[in-house]
């Protein structure tokens, strides 16, 4: 798989390899989001052992434990003979790794991939990493990371106060998904603006799914093969995932299907699902942690926690593609049908589009040089009547960004310019003294009228994703 766009998550595993002490650091994210790469990166030109562990039974997974210790530490014997137990292999690393970890001496790094697996097989497992932390590993020169692709496990094995290892971390990396200049980079270069944004569309930023586009498809092409074609990669994958992490699957399907289907009120999602309302709490909630949906209010709200202006969403790109285009049609694909899943796939490709553009220029302003003022929060802004693409706020300054976001065929014209601006005087937040700024993106660019203001008013333009002069 290309690796690109993970300097910081390198960064942050490089400091705990070269802190002072035993070093437990755990790493988790999503199914494809590419946390294996970033481990096999990491490990490189270091002294390390990796082990990926999976669904055998526990006695296999300690024979394959002792053999890749054996082979780095050049010992045939231990290879065949195995570890009965946790608490055995954890005395044969004490006794090949004697003393402490001094800051910058060389140590032993084991990554134990896909922790869950071997939890799975022996709930007793973390309690045992626990007592051989506490006894033997925490004064070992070792780094050890525990990683894993099931949020929910990570969370209640490592990460939560409950967790037998709570405490023990002495670091954690959430790898999430590339944003969409990670997404350019990791595409190939010949791939347009417009083929990116399309890609990115469907299938979010995350690495093992982008890589099951063909390099030289066209996107109908690609969703045809790689999506809506029994047997693809894709076309089970949100099955796979609800599954893996879920033990009620059908009740979170429902949830994610009437969310999908435009019910983002709280009130819907009970009428069309009927779920009771702590029952739905509860599910959301969970959805939530394993960044499914997104509970959404408007970003000038003081109390987003009790806001009751929220509107649930899918978060993920590619769940909510595959709820549209894949999940309602399933019986079709299953018989070779794709006319009526591509026919809505048609359909509903510009509000997609426009949803991914929508992100971007989230991404872009969030990095942006160029702003008038810091912002301390950005999101989006709607009460009954409007809404806007993307607001920024900064508290201190009393300073407020107001940007809309345009995935049309026609360059923007200064009509969108004084309609933004009389939805800019319907927002209350700050109204006393206000700074306020005004900034487009545009995938076509401006009319000239629009550039001669923009410079006379220090609007900021945005051309797809650069920044017009």
């Amino acid at each position: 798989m290309k690796f690109v766009d993970r300097e910081t998550e390198l960064r942050s595993l490089q400091q705990r390899w070269t802190a002072s002490g035993s070093q437990l650091v755990m790493v988790y994210g999503k199914r494809r989001v590419g946390k294996t790469e970033l481990l096999k990166q990491f490990m490189r030109d270091k002294p390390a052992v990796y082990v990926l562990a999976d669904r055998r039974p526990e006695r296999e997974q300690l024979k394959e434990v002792a053999s890749r210790l054996g082979a780095h530490f050049g010992d045939d014997f231990i290879g065949r003979k195995g570890f009965k137990d946790w608490l055995e292999a954890f005395e044969y690393l004490e006794a090949k790794l004697p003393g402490n970890k001094t800051e910058g001496s060389q140590s032993l790094l084991l990554a134990i991939d896909e922790y869950p697996y071997l939890v799975e097989n022996n709930r007793a497992t973390s309690s045992l990493f626990q007592k051989g932390w506490d006894e033997t590993l925490g004064r070992l020169p070792l780094c050890l990371i525990l990683c894993g692709s099931s949020m929910a496990m990570m969370e209640s094995e490592t990460l939560a106060q409950k967790a037998p290892l709570y405490g023990r971390r002495t670091g954690d990396l959430w790898v999430r998904p590339l944003d969409f200049s990670g997404v350019r980079q990791f595409l190939p270069k010949h791939w347009s603006f417009e083929k990116c944004v399309e890609a990115y569309a469907a299938l979010g930023g995350m690495p093992g799914y982008l890589r099951q586009f063909s390099v030289d498809a066209d996107l109908e092409e690609n969703l045809r093969e790689q999506i809506l074609k029994p047997g693809a990669f894709l076309f089970r994958e949100v099955d796979f995932l609800l599954k893996e992490e879920l033990r009620e699957p059908r009740n979170y399907l429902a949830i994610l299907r009437a969310v999908a289907q435009g019910k983002r009120k709280f009130g819907e999602i009970i009428n069309d699902t009927g779920l009771a309302k702590n029952v739905l709490h509860k599910y959301l909630h969970v959805l939530e942690n394993l960044q499914l949906t997104e509970r959404e209010v408007p970003v000038t709200e003081k109390a987003p926690q009790r806001s009751k202006r929220s509107l649930y969403g899918i978060q993920d790109p590619f769940v909510a593609f595959w709820f549209e285009c894949v999940y309602p049609y399933v019986s079709d694909l299953e018989l070779g049908e794709t006319r009526p899943a591509l026919q809505h796939c048609h359909q509903i490709l510009p509000h997609f589009l426009g949803r991914a553009y929508e992100r971007i220029a989230r991404e872009v302003i969030r990095r942006s040089d160029a702003l008038p003022f810091p912002l301390h929060r950005i999101g989006r802004w709607w009460d009954q009547q409007d809404e806007i693409d993307v607001v920024s706020i900064n508290h201190q300054a009393n300073a407020i960004l107001f940007a809309e976001v345009k995935w049309s065929p026609k360059p923007i014209g200064t009509d969108i310019l004084w309609r933004l601006k009389a939805k800019a005087a319907r927002v209350q937040w700050g109204r006393k003294g206000r700074r306020e700024a005004f900034g487009f993106f545009s995938r076509k660019g401006f009319t000239p009228e629009m550039r001669k203001i923009a410079r006379q008013e220090g609007i900021l333009l945005f051309e797809r994703d650069q920044q017009v002069e």
